[in-house]
């Protein structure tokens, strides 16, 4: 039994718009920086620019992602190309740790030639106002990624965010270096946020791979298996094999639910309906929902409360509470 439901036909438009936003709103704050870095000649200003290049090219790359990704299933991609955002994430990561070591880079040569800063006051302003702009389009971005299950509009979000943070430590280090000028503050700064900005990359890098690799989200998986217990009917002895795949806002979902073995085949589709409909009301995400059936093989009477059962052979124990383990595993030995 295979059955999809399409709940969110408006949300991969909405995605699209809104990393258009991310994208051309990147392009401007990184003028803004690049022209204050020419103005103050500071490599701490710089590490800031370089990060906010990544910003620009990686919000274009996750627009075409996203435009990629919203496209429907067809016979080559039989389950659609929500891959795609998990791919733009990963170039993501991977430009931003680039742009950290080149960060890194240009301290050690700006510590064995450095150079004059000048015009800090108006630098701080700019990078100041950039971080804040940064902050609200990160906010943004991933409240719509997380309404709508998009990995490409949350990683952005987190980067924008992160790239916030580190404004504000830049801020406070080029005031420092404003009122002590002290030169090598501007390098100490710059090697910080350019480690900091190497750290981030990682991450990214570390959760999109596992996207990519179908690894299992076994805190989502908790979040089904325990939905699935508090409101099961006597009908349903048992549920194991369940198998959760993420592409995009889509859910994939194959399981397998044990009914007691005298049912009729119309009871058992009415259960697998009934189970069904508790997934899909309860998560916003579109659910392709794939479900096999089994009987119980007169091997779970001690675990079925099933009324009126001619064909009982042991009395009724206990029920079988969600157990992550359990719920997971291919086959059960009873």
């Amino acid at each position: 039994m295979e059955s999809t439901i399409n709940k969110t036909a408006t949300n991969p438009l909405l995605k699209f718009k809104v990393q258009r936003i991310i994208a051309i709103s990147s392009f401007i704050i990184f003028a803004g920086k690049l022209a204050a870095y020419f103005l103050t000649n500071s490599v701490g200003i710089l590490t800031d620019a370089l990060e906010s290049t990544v910003n620009v090219v990686t919000g274009f790359i996750s627009l075409y992602s996203i435009y990629i990704a919203v496209k429907p299933k067809d016979d080559n991609h039989p389950f659609g190309h929500g891959k795609a955002e998990f791919l733009s994430a990963s170039v993501e990561g991977f430009l931003i740790i680039i742009a950290g070591l080149i960060i890194i880079f240009e301290v050690v040569k700006r510590l064995f030639n450095p150079s004059e800063v000048t015009q800090l006051d108006i630098g701080i302003f700019i990078v100041a106002i950039a971080g804040l702009l940064n902050y609200l389009i990160g906010w943004y971005s991933i409240k719509v990624g997380r309404k709508n299950n998009s990995i490409a509009l949350i990683s952005g979000g987190k980067h924008l965010q992160s790239d916030t943070y580190s404004s504000i430590g830049l801020v406070i280090g080029l005031t420092l270096l404003y009122y002590t000028k002290l030169a090598w503050l501007d390098s100490l700064i710059a090697l910080v946020f350019g480690t900091i900005i190497v750290v981030t990359g990682l991450k990214i890098l570390k959760e999109t791979t596992s996207n990519l690799m179908d690894e299992a989200d076994f805190k989502l998986i908790e979040k089904f298996g325990k939905l699935i217990d508090s409101n099961k009917p006597n009908e349903w002895i048992d549920i194991h094999n369940f198998k959760l795949i993420k592409y995009g806002n889509v859910f994939h979902i194959n399981c397998d639910l044990v009914l007691p073995w005298n049912i009729s085949i119309s009871d058992a589709h009415r259960e697998g309906e009934k189970l069904k409909s508790l997934l899909i009301t309860n998560f916003s995400e579109d659910i392709v929902f794939n479900l096999h059936t089994d009987e119980c093989f007169q091997k779970y009477c001690t675990n079925c409360k099933k009324e009126n059962c001619n064909e009982r052979k042991d009395t009724f124990e206990t029920l079988l509470n969600f157990d992550i383990k359990r719920f997971t595993k291919e086959k059960i030995e009873n």
